[in-house]
């Protein structure tokens, strides 16, 4: 293992941000109101939770970094595991994972498809539509909103499990210097040192985070440096730019996937094949992107543009090869008027995004490259139109209606050809291709508020997705595979809201999917090829309850008291053939029908906290179309406590599956386990683990 990076880092001066609120009215009205963000193109998490509270009528939610940094905070899923609707399971303890909202990519464990990642609302996203989760840093945000569904219309995400938009800290939000260290199992190591300034109509945030860790697996290493700032510039009172910069630089062993007979005789093994090819995921990653908003209060104009390139490595049963160069821009327009004399929210705005890829692939020599066996130039373009309306019908009642407009092309254009891949498709000639298509995705809902901080909400929409280039051109295919998008109709009831000590967030949806792109093997390619596998219907039940179950334990004071306080986050997933001609209305396989995430703190006003945890998916499911091989219930048990703090010395010490249960968390998908060689689709999950923590701000 390479030496653990050394950071450094100059202090600068900052700002804090604090939430507000007026007080109650004689008619006993609870009326919050957020101190609107010091910055216009980064809004604060106080105005975003009552924005989307009060414009989103569906599931939606704000994820604030205080809470999952009172933990190990590495991967995406410490970051999201207590965020509704949202399952995230890591393929061996890494941070890529399987990320599906509503089985959105549900058959996938790596490079995720079917959400729309972005970073202060812009993509995160290739132009082709797929993602990489080691782009992002969690402990450089501030908080993290989730749109469950259409409910990302607004960003012009149209896909079936919506958008994760990770907005980041400034200079006005972040402590002129921050430490942090990390280390735990397995040789887990994490640093992170970062920096805010304001000085006059400037601010700035800079962050750099270098973790490493040799796995709970063997060949399970994980080694990653991540660099992220943006520079922020009000040119007027109403006018402001915002510039990122990010940098990450991700290398990662490859363990594979394992048979269950493996997994339960020694689940720390690797894959034998895995192991000999040395398979990798290394790559880097460069983004620049800028944002200038203009805004009078009423109305707001916002221009975001990006440019990213990415550098692939990646030595799996071939060495693949790849260089992509993405751009796009996003123009967004917010206004507040009056449309039939009531009062009328509108957005409307024009996304572009264009991609190209060189994509070389060649013969895996122990983890080297030997001949080369193909070579391909890939080209993505999206171009999006979006608008979304919410009149006010009355002061308590509004009705939401928005289409999206999406044009995509992919062209694959081969510049050479060698005998390696005339091994699956003989006396093959030019294999360029190209397809494209046009999609529509309206979206209708009604959203009452019964009082300032509860919401009963109703939606139907359509969702549009166009397959990845990892969908359409798996190797051993000539040119692109002939699949069509995949479409859907969602209805959507739920509420959300608080009551004295009770908060919550309850929706249930119904959706009737069309040509679901799904693993479902392609004769002569592959077993595991996607293919449209026709209709499919998604129903599910997704339910955040959060409860003060005591409060003044050991204090006296009705505004700052301690208190025991319950977070619960439970799925209900049914996701099925309809009609089938070879699965009839079966369950699909590859995911939990049932998963429950909880955790009891006691919490005290000076800082202190502490209690368990459990991780629950108490039915077993099959890994397989055939239905032969099935993952088992699992229950993990942990517990954490620490002392967190604004401003001086944090820790946190935390405890991990400390039953050390051997367990799949997430699945491979085959047709057949039982066919020779087909059985190793297990991922275990880490056994048990220690982690602690310090951090320390001025």
């Amino acid at each position: 293992m390479k030496p653990f990076h050394t950071l450094f880092l100059l202090s600068f001066t900052g700002v804090a941000l604090a939430q507000t609120s007026t007080p109650a009215t004689a008619l006993n009205e609870v009326v919050v109101t957020a101190k609107k963000s010091p910055s216009l193109t980064v809004p604060s998490l106080e105005e975003k939770k009552e924005q989307l509270a009060k414009t989103v009528p569906g599931g939606v939610g704000v994820v604030d970094a205080e809470e999952y940094k009172r933990g190990r905070a590495t991967t995406l899923k410490d970051a999201l595991d207590f965020a509704p609707g949202v399952l995230i399971q890591s393929r061996f303890g890494a941070e890529e994972s399987r990320l599906s909202i509503r089985g959105s990519g549900i058959q996938r464990t790596f490079h995720g498809r079917g959400l729309w990642l972005m970073q202060d609302g812009m993509p995160l996203n290739l132009a082709d539509g797929g993602f990489d989760m080691q782009a992002i840093e969690p402990l450089s945000a501030n908080h993290i909103e989730v749109f469950r569904g259409a409910n990302a219309l607004q960003y012009g995400a149209a896909t079936l499990g919506g958008a994760i938009n990770f907005i980041s800290n400034t200079g006005h939000t972040a402590s002129p210097f921050q430490s942090r260290f990390e280390l735990g199992s397995f040789d887990t190591r994490r640093a992170q040192v970062s920096s805010g300034f304001v000085s006059g109509d400037t601010d700035g945030y800079l962050s750099i985070t270098a973790s490493q860790s040799a796995g709970f697996r063997d060949y399970s290493q994980q080694e990653s440096l991540r660099v992220f700032g943006n520079l922020g510039t009000k040119l007027s009172p109403n006018l402001e730019n915002r510039f990122y910069v990010t940098w990450v630089d991700s290398k990662s062993q490859l363990p594979g996937s394992i048979t269950k007979a493996q997994m339960e005789a020694n689940p720390q093994q690797a894959n034998a094949a895995g192991i000999a090819g040395r398979q990798r995921r290394d790559y880097q990653l460069l983004r620049l992107a800028d944002k200038l908003t203009y805004s009078d209060g009423d109305n707001t104009l916002t221009l975001s543009a990006f440019w990213s390139w990415k550098d692939l490595d990646h030595p799996i049963f071939q060495v693949i090869d790849q260089l992509s160069n993405d751009i796009g821009f996003d123009l967004r327009y917010d206004g507040r008027n009056k449309l039939l004399g009531l009062d009328n929210d509108l957005t409307v705005g024009v996304g572009y995004m264009y991609g190209l890829t060189q994509d070389a692939r060649y013969q895996n020599l122990g983890g080297n490259r030997g001949a080369k066996v193909a070579d391909y130039a890939l080209q993505a373009t999206n171009l999006n139109f979006y608008f979304q309306d919410q009149l006010h019908l009355t002061d308590a009642l509004s009705f939401v209606f928005g289409a999206q407009v999406s044009y995509f092309s992919r062209d694959l254009n081969e510049e050479t050809l060698f005998g390696g891949l005339g091994a699956f498709l003989p006396n093959l000639a030019d294999n360029s291709d190209r397809f494209e298509a046009w999609g529509f995705s309206p979206k209708l809902g009604l959203l009452y508020e019964v009082d300032p901080t509860t919401q009963i909400y109703f939606n139907a929409s359509r969702s549009f997705e166009p397959p990845t280039f990892g969908e359409a051109t798996p190797v051993g295919t000539a040119g692109i595979l002939p699949l069509k998008p995949q479409t859907a109709t969602t209805l959507e009831i739920g509420t959300r809201g608080e009551r004295g000590r009770v908060a919550w967030d309850f929706s249930y949806y119904y959706a009737w999917v069309e040509r679901e792109l799904l693993a479902l093997g392609v004769p002569g390619i592959g077993a595991t090829t996607t293919t449209n596998a026709g209709p499919t219907t998604h129903q599910g039940v997704e339910f955040a309850l959060n409860l003060d179950l005591w409060r003044n334990l050991f204090t006296s004071s009705e505004e700052s008291y301690d208190r025991l306080v319950l977070r619960q986050n439970f799925l209900w997933n049914d996701f099925r053939f309809s009609g089938n001609p070879t699965f009839g209305d079966r369950l699909m396989p590859g995911f939990a029908p049932l998963y429950y995430r909880a955790e009891m703190l006691y919490e005290h006003p000076s800082g202190f906290y502490g209690g368990p945890n459990v991780e629950w998916s108490p039915n077993s499911y099959a890994v397989d179309l055939a239905r032969t091989t099935f993952a088992d219930p699992y229950a993990l048990l942990g517990v954490k406590f620490g002392y967190r703090t604004k401003k001086g010395l944090s820790f946190f010490v935390e405890a991990r599956n400390l039953t050390d249960e051997t367990y799949s968390p997430t699945t491979g998908v085959v047709q057949n386990a039982l066919a020779p060689g087909a059985g190793a689709v297990f991922l275990p999950g880490d056994g048990r683990a220690f982690y602690g923590g310090v951090e320390f701000k001025w």
